[in-house]
């Protein structure tokens, strides 16, 4: 079985990759990057979802000598001209404090009605070898944003996020069902074939 390390240290994120990708390629022993202690962390310098992505599973994969996937993702508003964008998990200013980061996008959007919360998750997932090779894939789901959070499940954005065609919010959703219309979903799906394709499966 061959091992693909997951570029996240992201707890949430990681459970929901391994979910996704464990149903999709089954025969890949997925570890986090957790597993790397002494592997700094790739600061996200890239101006798109892609550049990020590719920053960090290249990193892992040259650091490990082992395939590596990663993704970057965030939540574009409409009436924000896409913002927060690639700085949805620190948006607030500090990376990943979720509280923050929802408290200041709800305060940003308090006079905006309902018709015009529109808003779409968007993500970009990045396989790499450590002989530089590279795949890109992009997955996306729209939705509308709510005044309030509900639910506990998720993270991020995910108790504002209404998807569309659904009467909760992300954070709501039964994890088998999020996984299924997710932006991320979308994505590491998409790249399942490309990981199949060029990453070496030996028995075991």
């Amino acid at each position: 079985m061959n091992t693909l390390i997951l570029a996240t240290r992201n707890s949430g994120k990681l459970v929901e990759l391994k979910t996704i990708l464990s149903e999709a390629a089954p025969s890949y022993d997925l570890v986090g990057a957790n597993a790397y202690p002494d592997i700094p962390d790739v600061p996200e310098t890239g101006v798109t979802y892609a550049e990020n992505a590719l920053l960090k599973a290249h990193a892992l994969a040259r650091a490990t000598g082992l395939p590596a996937i990663a993704d970057d993702s965030g939540l574009g508003v409409d009436v924000l001209s896409g913002a927060p964008g690639i700085f949805s998990a620190r948006w607030a200013g500090r990376h990943g404090d979720d509280e923050a980061n929802l408290r200041l996008l709800l305060a940003q959007l308090q006079d905006i009605d309902g018709p015009h919360r529109t808003a779409r998750y968007l993500c970009a997932a990045a396989l790499a070898l450590p002989d530089g090779t590279e795949r890109v894939t992009f997955g996306e789901l729209p939705g509308v944003l709510r005044t309030s959070p509900e639910g506990t499940g998720g993270f991020g954005y995910d108790p504002v996020f209404q998807p569309l065609g659904e009467r909760v919010t992300a954070a709501q959703l039964d994890p088998e069902r999020k996984n299924r219309i997710s932006h991320r979903g979308a994505a590491f799906r998409e790249l399942v074939p490309y990981i199949r394709e060029l990453v070496e499966v030996t028995p075991g």
